[in-house]
Formats: structure tokens, C-alpha cells, sequence
């Protein structure tokens, strides 16, 4: 288990899906801040400046691309895990990359979330 106890911004705009994966992370001894739009992440922000960005490939009215690269002009150098299920796209690989995003596909079990959110982390 971690104990370093790092925070992470969850941004899904599915508030079932957002609360599964807040109460994974927080079984994993994460520190989570959980939004559901854009407006709310930044105001999430002010209050912390999380260890990683887990995000949805989609988030409301925004790609979860571009809304990641938004939050990270509010805080340089974030790391980011893109989740979802159209990540196989070449397009979107490519882009991923290119700004160091680190994707993971779903469907996934709890368990395979928290080791790849770990190893995110481990990262530096």
C-alpha cells in the first residue's frame, strides 16, 4: 500500500463512475479531490496541487485533452492519466505522447487502476 499519501485530481464528469474511482484511490491511501467539470477542477486547484490528473478522455463539453492541457497551464509539469475507452485511436496515441500523458484503457479492475497509478507516480 502507499503510505507517501499523494494527491490526485480526479476530473470525470460521470459522478457514479467519478465516485468509484475517488473511493478506489482513497482505498489505495491517495489524497483525492474529485470534479466534474472543467470550472470545478480549476477551482480544485487553488485548494491543492495534486500529484497527478486522473481525467477522462471526454469531460462535459470539452475533450479530456484539451482540458488537461488547460489545467496544466494552471499548474506546470502536472502529470496526467488519460482514461477511457477511445484511446486506441493513432490520432489521440500520438498526441498523448507527445505531451507525456500516460493513457489506460477501461473497462479495468480496481486493482490494475491503483498499480498504474502507481506507476505513474513513481515517474519523477
Amino acid at each position: 500500500m502507499n503510505t507517501i499519501n499523494e494527491s490526485i485530481l480526479v476530473l470525470i464528469s460521470d459522478s457514479v463512475v467519478r465516485l468509484v474511482v475517488e473511493e478506489t484511490l482513497e482505498h489505495g491511501r491517495y489524497s483525492v479531490f474529485a470534479a466534474g467539470d472543467l470550472g470545478n477542477a480549476v477551482d480544485k486547484l487553488e485548494d491543492c496541487r495534486p500529484d497527478l490528473l486522473n481525467i477522462s478522455t471526454y469531460v462535459e463539453d470539452i475533450s479530456g485533452y484539451g482540458a488537461a492541457m488547460y489545467l496544466r497551464t494552471k499548474c506546470p509539469g502536472l502529470r496526467v492519466l488519460m482514461v477511457g475507452g477511445l484511446i486506441d485511436d493513432d490520432r489521440l496515441q500520438n498526441r498523448m505522447t507527445l505531451e507525456e500523458f500516460d493513457v489506460f484503457p477501461k473497462p479495468y479492475p480496481a486493482a490494475a487502476l491503483l498499480q498504474k497509478v502507481k506507476h505513474v507516480l513513481s515517474q519523477k
